[in-house]
């Protein structure tokens, strides 16, 4: 499981987020103020700049009708391949696995 890799590129639920909203043809300053979330948050999300939290999934379910446990899926596969290209992070667990190999 240490070397998983999948097989296509992660999408970030942001991608997903921009095209249900502008199907829907709602700004993104209107959809802000009604979640009552700042602009630049949102707009952050929508371009994949600031990741998906649990209570933002929610709320835009609730604004959306995107199921929040799908966003999250899509954000926790994202940060799984982020982290794997993290080279300081795989030189550590490499590490950790030399050391627990000898217990």
């Amino acid at each position: 499981m240490a070397n998983t890799r999948y097989g296509f590129t992660p999408t970030h639920p942001g991608e997903v987020l921009k095209d249900e909203i502008e199907y829907c043809g709602i700004s993104q300053a209107r959809l802000a103020k009604q979640m009552g979330m700042s602009y630049k948050v949102l707009n952050d999300i929508l371009n994949e700049r600031r990741p998906l939290t649990t209570s933002t999934a929610m709320m835009f379910e609730a604004a959306l009708n995107v199921p929040a446990d799908s966003l999250m899926r899509l954000q926790l596969k994202y940060n799984m391949q982020a982290a794997q290209k993290d080279n300081k992070l795989l030189s550590r667990l490499a590490e950790i696995r030399k050391m627990v190999a000898v217990l």
